[in-house]
């Protein structure tokens, strides 16, 4: 990530600032309140200078944190139409083992009062998907995949998996030093259910069907992450977090991801981090 900052002349604005008749040693005899309080305003307001890589704004700071920002509740359509999308912008997901620009990977993430929501754009070339059903191993097929770690005291952490015909795995994982296993939500209705659709462009949503893209919207309500820690977040909450995706093409796994992972997408301690605004 680069940061465009002309680190020289922003020094040389604060000398003259602090002493416009210049003088270095008039310069020390300065109020140092004066000076304690330029550089507590300057170290302020870096996080928020702007950054121009495309590849991560989303208010990053860095390459492996990513500030959440705020939203209204609204309908999950399947297409990311919602006006509220507008309030983010993409984040893209690294190829962990190819480099094929036909299947970028980018995802927009908001928050509201009642949950997390998420929006993949996939590209393809072809629907890899059989399974048509909910609990399945969808990670053996064309996938999408969001991980929430909300408390780094307690290995646990809540895994979500959307298929192309929006079939869905919420699992929470409790993973203690790479042993781990899934499981299922219990009394899954109401204000525990997650919102989910998803859509294909450039052709049909059909089992090896061709087209250039597919699209995954989902919504996880905090009641669902009880009684995880830090749930619900407020403003300035860190939770760890990574973002993949999983493709098929021609019988050959392509691995998608916010944060490398060197063997399974479990490895939870390489998460990245989500501070929410």
């Amino acid at each position: 990530m680069k940061i465009e900052i002309k680190l020289e002349t922003q020094i040389l604005g604060i000398f003259t600032l602090l002493n416009p008749l210049g003088g270095f040693r008039e310069l020390i005899s300065l109020n140092m309140k004066k000076i304690y309080l330029l550089c507590s305003l300057v170290l302020f307001l870096f996080p928020f200078i702007e950054n121009t890589d495309n590849n991560l704004w989303a208010g990053t700071i860095a390459a492996d944190t990513v500030f959440v920002k705020k939203c209204n509740d609204f309908k999950v359509s399947g297409d990311g139409a919602s006006v509220e999308w507008g309030k983010t912008d993409w984040i893209n997901l690294a190829q962990l083992n190819s480099d094929n620009p036909d299947y970028q990977t980018k995802v927009k993430i908001l928050y509201s009062p009642t949950g997390i929501y998420f929006l993949y754009n996939c590209g393809d070339k072809k629907v890899t998907s059989t399974m048509k059903a909910d609990n399945l191993n969808l990670w053996e097929e064309d996938v999408v995949e969001a991980f929430l770690w909300t408390d780094e005291q307690f290995p646990v952490y809540f895994e979500y998996e959307l298929s192309p015909f929006n079939f869905e795995l919420p699992i929470l994982v409790p993973n203690n030093n790479g042993k781990f296993l899934g499981w299922l939500p219990w009394n899954y209705h109401g204000e525990k259910k997650t919102r989910h659709a998803t859509s294909v462009t450039g052709g049909k949503l059909i089992g090896g069907g061709n087209i250039t893209s597919w699209i995954a919207e989902f919504f996880i309500p905090y009641k669902l992450l009880e009684p995880l820690s830090n749930v619900p977040p407020s403003s300035g909450t860190k939770w760890r977090a990574n973002m993949y995706r999983i493709d098929y093409d021609n019988e050959n796994e392509m691995s998608f991801a916010w944060q490398k992972t060197s063997h399974t997408f479990h490895e939870y301690k390489k998460f990245g981090t989500f501070i929410f605004e």
